[in-house]
């Protein structure tokens, strides 16, 4: 469980240390999907910078030069591979692209045998995607489709490639992206948006759906397309590589998981309450299962969206 963010300032509105200052605060708010770790990555002078961090966002300083128009971000809750090496975290850079993942992957050790790839110190199950699509070459609808249509498990990927196109490719997983009339700006689900507007007074004018099984691409300059890829039943696929759920026995309809997933709760002594608050803000059935296993951090997270919900600062953005 992570969260994705990001600005494409198409229109060149934005001056860097708005775009910093975005990102300051965006980057917090995602904070309540995971505090391992923090990444970007841009294009600048020809080539694709990352820099990230094992650390939380909001210990994040943000320096994007002048002149970037898009940055692709990522908070990271581990589930594979130590936060604390960092070349585990997100995002990963290539010569062609940088790629970021929210969810899991269960087939990346069968993906790695099955497809010949080389070993790499990278213990993240995402990074079995940045070596398919790097054999595939430059991204492109066509590459990134021969990718996804490849794992299995849970995910939205966003791709930046080295002429600023950002691809996001949406699995299961939220993902909202606002239109400010001038600049783009996404996160994995529309109240870590929403929280963003509160804090530095913004109001968006539309927005832009990316339906699962989509692969959307944004240019530099705001234009968009839209192809579509095969999805799979990732739960079904979840039993072929091990990865099975406690909820998977009931079937996945919604209300099912659902009340299996407050008794699980109950059990395990945390309250339904907190549980229920967690999949309002936006959390999946899965995520809320890894949080169960975690009660101090779920106990924060739930404590962090009551104090956003319950009076988040409103102040200026710049």
């Amino acid at each position: 469980m992570c969260s994705l963010f990001g600005i494409i300032d198409y229109r060149g509105v934005l001056k860097a240390h708005e775009k910093n200052r975005i990102l300051s605060v965006l980057s917090r708010k995602c904070e309540v999907r995971g505090t391992d770790a923090t990444g970007i990555a841009y294009n600048f002078g020809g080539s694709i910078h990352v820099y990230k961090r094992p650390i939380a966002a909001r210990k994040m300083r943000f320096r994007v030069p002048n002149g970037v128009r898009v940055i692709m971000g990522h908070t990271r809750m581990t589930t594979q591979g130590s936060a604390k090496q960092n070349y585990n975290n997100h995002p990963w850079a290539t010569r062609n692209f940088a790629l970021a993942h929210n969810g899991i992957l269960w087939n990346d050790t069968f993906l790695r045998e099955s497809e010949l790839l080389p070993q790499t110190h990278i213990e993240t199950d995402s990074y079995v995607a940045v070596q398919l699509l790097e054999r595939q070459g430059a991204p492109n609808f066509q590459t990134i489709r021969a990718m996804v249509e490849k794992v299995r498990g849970s995910f939205v990927f966003t791709i930046l490639d080295r002429r600023s196109n950002l691809y996001f490719v949406r699995g299961d997983n939220p993902l909202a992206i606002f239109d400010y009339g001038g600049f783009y700006l996404y996160a994995s689900t529309e109240q870590i948006l929403y929280l963003t507007e509160q804090r530095l007074g913004l109001h968006h004018q539309s927005e832009i759906s990316v339906d699962e099984g989509e692969i959307l691409r944004i240019a530099h300059d705001g234009t968009c397309r839209l192809e579509r890829f095969q999805m799979h039943d990732s739960w079904r696929y979840g039993y072929s590589y091990g990865y099975s759920r406690y909820w998977d026995e009931l079937g996945t309809a919604s209300a099912a998981s659902r009340g299996y997933l407050l008794d699980a709760a109950k059990m395990m002594g945390i309250s339904p309450d907190e549980v229920q608050l967690l999949a309002d803000y936006g959390y999946e059935d899965y995520e809320i299962e890894e949080l169960l296993y975690h009660p101090g951090l779920l106990h924060d997270l739930t404590s962090e969206i009551l104090c956003d919900w319950n009076g988040g600062e409103v102040g200026a953005w710049v």
